[in-house]
């Protein structure tokens, strides 16, 4: 929005008759991120989430949003700008909106920041003007999925696809402390899907760094993606408020995709980065936490994230995976539960498999979907599954006992159990097409039919004479050992 021109008036209507009707306030305090914006009348005070616009002495554009109505008829507001050379008494003018987003076509390949601003260095978009903070779907919300609708999307990771199968219009979450590769698994997911679909994607970078984003877009623009893939970045360096509404403008563009009949995939990195602004903002506003540290309204402000996740019943579907950020890797920590609870698969990143080189570094144990039924991905499939989960559970037992007493001193039945176990265990990790520059190994895609083949033929006994050394870093057994039966 340009800056209004100089005038007495308060309110004032252009002589363009086409022109937006705004009103004027005045900045009366600047501190940090917090700005306070005296207007004339109640009536000409913006309401909560309203945009208002200004400009630093250098001519810079700042955002700011209402938070909240204090007494003199001052909006409270939170910079989405840095505010450094915004004076005090400088002018400040609100049109009646919430922040806005262009959406349309073009955004495909596009990167965007939480106000709709274009920083790929771009020309910008010219398209529909939506409100971030405000629902627009012209299609009822599906709350159940019946069984003839479900469709399950291969993910080509043996793990994930196994015990993690993703229905479309589901919400994944992969939770983990830092540098157990959460981002890495989600950069494959994308580079895996939407390679395989001819669907839709959505990237939000949340307070993520500045180095992954541009590696993401060098990524997904040497695979040949980008044309596919609408982005949206509100990273590190940025002010708390741009931090936590970039969800929203994430959310904004996806349902534009999903109201033109198409099914979309909403990536979120980080998710807990969204509740940390949120914390961040609550602080700077003199709220009082809660007992547990974080803003009061935590609950509320991951609901009205979460509840936008959702398919319809004519339209097309949102299927989320969100990185979750664990601090401490305390799993019961506030933020994370209250996340958690939304999520219909979880995948919890292990910092001891890590260490051992075990990657994707998915702890089985400590994970779980609802998405694992029969009804979804058929009988075999379960069983093998819950099985192979049976083996990793007693070689996680065994273990302890191996490290006292050695493995000769295991039973028979118990020892071929021991080494099934940390076949399937070396079995599960896999060269990620995104890590191969890192690595120096090929990516490999394994289809879901082959991995549960795979994992039967090794826990029915077909490759008990190959060293479990020889299951590291690879990907189907058939294609590497050829197909076998005792």
């Amino acid at each position: 929005m340009n800056a209004p021109q100089e005038t007495k008036e308060t309110i004032q209507v252009k002589a363009d008759p086409t022109a937006e009707r705004y009103v004027e306030g005045k900045i009366i305090s600047v501190q940090g991120p917090v700005v306070d914006v005296r207007f004339i009348s109640e009536a000409e005070l913006p309401g909560i989430d309203y945009a208002i616009m200004t400009k630093t002495y250098a001519g810079k554009n700042v955002t700011l949003m209402v938070a909240e109505h204090l007494p003199g008829v001052v909006a409270r507001c939170i910079s989405m700008h840095e505010t450094m050379n915004l004076q005090r008494n400088s002018k400040a003018w609100c049109y009646n909106k919430k922040i806005q987003v262009p959406v349309s076509e073009d955004c495909f390949g596009r990167i965007m920041n939480a106000m709709g601003e274009m920083i790929d260095e771009k020309a910008p978009i010219v398209g529909e003007l939506r409100d971030i903070r405000t629902l627009k779907t012209a299609y009822p919300v599906s709350t159940e999925r019946g069984g003839s609708e479900i469709e399950v999307m291969d993910t080509g990771i043996k793990m994930v696809d196994l015990f993690f199968p993703l229905v479309k219009g589901s919400k994944t979450g992969v939770l983990g402390g830092a540098a157990c590769g959460k981002t890495v698994v989600i950069l494959e997911l994308i580079n895996n899907i939407v390679k395989q679909r001819s669907g839709a994607c959505v990237f939000t970078g949340i307070g993520e760094r500045l180095r992954e984003g541009y590696d993401l877009y060098k990524e997904l623009e040497d695979a040949k993606l980008l044309h596919r893939v609408m982005m949206a970045f509100g990273q590190m360096d940025q002010p708390p408020g741009a931090r936590r509404e970039v969800i929203f403008a994430g959310l904004t563009l996806a349902e534009y995709i999903q109201q033109q009949n198409k099914d979309v995939l909403l990536f979120a990195d980080n998710i807990f980065r969204f509740v940390q602004g949120g914390q961040e903002v609550s602080t700077l506003l003199g709220r009082v936490p809660s007992e547990t540290g974080y803003q009061p309204t935590l609950a509320s402000e991951v609901s009205e994230v979460q509840e936008r996740i959702r398919s319809s019943d004519t339209g097309g579907s949102i299927t989320s995976f969100q990185a979750v950020y664990v601090p401490a890797d305390d799993y019961t920590d506030p933020a994370v539960v209250a996340i958690y609870s939304y999520l219909d698969g979880v995948m919890s990143l292990s910092r001891d498999m890590v260490q051992r080189g075990l990657y994707p570094a998915i702890d089985i144990l400590k994970s779980s979907c609802a998405n694992l039924d029969t009804s979804i991905v058929g009988k075999r499939h379960f069983n093998v599954a819950v099985e192979a989960r049976k083996i990793l559970t007693k070689l996680n037992d065994l273990k302890k006992i191996v490290a006292i007493i050695g493995v000769e001193e295991l039973s028979p039945t118990d020892r071929i159990t021991y080494f099934r176990g940390l076949k399937l265990q070396n079995y599960f990790t896999q060269p990620f097409f995104v890590a191969e520059i890192f690595t120096g190994k090929a990516g490999e895609y394994v289809p879901p039919a082959e991995t549960v083949d795979d994992v039967d033929a090794v826990m029915n006994g077909d490759y008990d004479d190959q060293d479990p050394r020889d299951f590291y870093m690879m990907g189907s057994l058939q294609k590497k050992f050829g197909p076998r039966s005792k």
